[in-house]
């Protein structure tokens, strides 16, 4: 894809990760799919969810890294959707559980350095952008 069709690509994704806060995350448990909804973050194209490390989901992702990432499904039929394909991995790095800490996650950690609060880093390997008024697309790195 050329350099211009590929950051136009990456805008339409962009837009859809930033208008979305919320996105089903898929893990392998075995050779069966699990999906659960999850608070999605953003830096570009690199996501990140938040999580316990003592979720199924973490240990899921040592057996298996490949993940899949629904966004964007809002139910009307104007719907922007990405269906990421991607690995991810879990981090401890205290600069993004910082970042990523709010206080609705008191609930669940007593602060953003509770050794129990990880952050999943999901790497795309490939992102189908999908509109109804359009033809489907696909973003590789």
């Amino acid at each position: 894809m050329p350099t211009t069709m590929q950051t136009k690509l990456e805008d339409k994704i962009l837009a859809v990760l930033d208008a979305n806060h919320i996105c089903s995350f898929a893990t392998i448990d075995g050779d069966k799919p699990i999906v659960r909804y999850m608070v999605l973050h953003h830096e570009g194209l690199k996501l990140y969810v938040t999580t316990s490390r003592k979720t199924d989901k973490v240990d899921e992702l040592k057996t298996n890294p490949h993940v899949h990432v629904l966004v964007g499904y809002d139910g009307k039929p104007s719907s922007q959707i990405l269906q990421i394909q991607a690995t991810a991995e879990v981090s401890s790095s205290q600069i993004l559980r910082d970042k990523l800490w709010s206080a609705d996650m008191k609930k669940w950690f007593d602060g953003p350095q509770d050794p129990n609060y990880v952050i999943l880093e999901i790497t795309p390997t490939n992102i189908q952008y999908v509109s109804d008024t359009e033809e489907p697309q696909v973003w590789q790195p």
